[in-house]
């Protein structure tokens, strides 16, 4: 059977498959389409089955896209969650039970992502509404630049890819200044400690 005729025969029950898997019609396109590239760069004389083969290789190549995107979401979810999370802190009487776990999973996704520079223009923006000329201010930095930090952070926390580790410890004198500022609404204490995290990046590179 020549690959013309295979791609011809198989292509309706691969799409099938993968738009069983994935509920989206474009995307099981797109992976049927990866899947029939990859298999013509390859060399066919050692598959014994090609039906068996292209199912298999549609199957695995519609789990890996959608574990990519559970863990998009997962992250991403975890980056927006933080101002809806800092509300319901403040709001709760058992905010330190109910919710610091939480807070603290969501900022260590922050941490982990975003340079000290990017992480302060986004807790300072996102978090605590600072407008762009106050972050200048107490970031020293001009308007313009804290913009593009603040757009590159959201960009980086909306990427894929695998969760960057990050030992806690780094990050629990700034994350209990954070909690601080968090519950008795004063940020000053939390702005220092972003000034030195990021004085301490700066003397290590």
């Amino acid at each position: 059977m020549d690959q013309t005729h295979a791609i011809t025969l198989y292509q309706p029950l691969l799409q099938n498959i993968a738009y069983n898997l994935l509920r989206c019609k474009a995307d099981a396109e797109d992976i049927v389409q990866d899947t029939f590239v990859k298999w013509l760069s390859i060399d066919q004389t050692k598959i014994q089955n090609t039906k068996a083969y292209l199912i298999r290789a549609v199957t695995n190549n519609c789990l890996t896209h959608l574990n990519s995107l559970k863990r998009k979401k997962e992250e991403y979810w975890d980056s927006i969650m933080l101002s809806s999370l800092v509300v319901k802190f403040k709001e709760s009487d058992f905010a330190h039970i109910d919710f610091e776990k939480e807070l603290a999973s969501a900022f260590k996704v922050i941490h982990s992502k975003l340079e000290p520079l990017e992480r302060a223009t986004y807790l300072l923006k996102e978090v605590f509404d600072f407008d762009y000329d106050t972050i200048q201010k107490v970031l020293d930095k001009k308007a313009d630049h804290c913009r593009q930090l603040f757009s590159r952070a959201k960009k980086k926390l909306n990427e894929a890819g695998p969760k960057l580790k990050v030992e806690f410890s780094e990050a629990s004198k700034l994350f209990d200044s954070f909690k601080d500022a968090c519950t008795m609404d004063n940020a000053s204490e939390f702005i220092n400690e972003l000034k030195q995290d990021i004085s301490a990046s700066l003397k290590k590179n």
